[in-house]
């Protein structure tokens, strides 16, 4: 079930995330196309795979733009002669609150997310399909997707967007035998480096020591490493049977996100009014949902 003769791109891949998962597809086989904005990080993840025995080229570009897409499937068949694996890794950050929000924090997020896995998805599958090849799309979400984050308008609405489009993809691609499926993450990364509730975890991971159990199993919280097996894995014959679902990884953590369904149905003859629901709409619907991630309070000896 390896990798071998196959070939992926993944966005976003220069660092972080996305260098593990371009890592790991490489280790299982893949020929891999590495893509980032900046020249130098890029050499440098083409580099880290080349060393050691792997097969990868470097894509220095802004994903969003169709022009993106299609040159890094270009690339893909052109140097390794096809294409099997899309990972959509790039993105952005520009948070803040709704009111602070400009238009370019909320376009440029959307426009490297949203639009940029769109892209370079319909580029990916355009090809797949017109090739016969029964090929594999994960797109990275994230929790904030799934429960909203305070801050992060702009980074919910890509990312639940992101599954939204996953959910839609599978359907449309079955026939193809392509499958679709979305990743949500939890690792350490620049963006939790800065969240103190998780400074013990970081610290550990940028020491090179194992991370205290109460993050990896409790949390779920991991390294970038944690997260890249289930990459390979769905990019692999294995995963044939796996399509359209959101599937969440972080350290010792594995889990299967539901898609959104009615938790509570009631009906009233003549229909709902106004007055109707004043009266009646706390016993109709039972318990409201809860919005945000909630941790647990850390123990004492992980505090900072």
């Amino acid at each position: 079930m390896s990798l071998h003769g196959k070939v992926a791109v993944v966005t976003g891949s220069g660092r972080g995330l996305g260098l593990a998962y371009a890592q790991e597809l490489a280790r299982q086989g893949a020929s891999v196309v590495i893509n980032d904005v900046d020249a130098a990080t890029a050499d440098a993840a083409v580099k880290s795979i080349t060393d050691a025995g792997g097969a990868a080229v470097a894509v220095v570009a802004p994903v969003g733009p169709t022009e993106t897409a299609e040159q890094l499937v270009q690339t893909a068949v052109d140097t390794f002669g096809r294409l099997d694996i899309l990972v959509t890794n790039a993105g952005v950050l520009r948070d803040t609150v709704l009111w602070k929000m400009s238009d370019d924090d909320f376009d440029t997020v959307i426009g490297v997310h949203l639009r940029g896995t769109f892209t370079c998805v319909r580029a990916a599958a355009t090809y797949m399909r017109a090739n016969e090849i029964a090929g594999r799309i994960i797109c990275i979400g994230s929790p904030t997707g799934q429960r909203g984050n305070f801050g992060q308008t702009n980074y919910a609405a890509a990312k639940a967007g992101i599954v939204g489009m996953v959910r839609t993809w599978a359907l449309e691609l079955k026939k193809a035998g392509i499958t679709a499926n979305a990743v949500i993450p939890v690792a350490a990364t620049a963006m939790t480096a800065t969240v103190p509730y998780f400074a013990a975890a970081v610290e550990a991971d940028e020491k090179g020591e194992p991370m205290p159990a109460f993050f990896r199993h409790d949390l779920g919280f991991g390294t970038s490493d944690d997260v890249a097996g289930l990459i390979a894995f769905l990019a692999s014959d294995a995963a044939s049977g796996v399509s359209g679902q959101a599937i969440g990884i972080g350290g010792d953590r594995l889990q299967l996100w539901s898609h959104p369904e009615a938790v509570a149905t009631a009906y009233r003859e003549g229909g709902w009014t106004y007055d109707a629901l004043v009266e009646g709409f706390g016993d109709a619907v039972g318990e409201l949902q809860s919005v945000g991630e909630k941790f647990p309070p850390l123990p004492e000896d992980l505090q900072r």
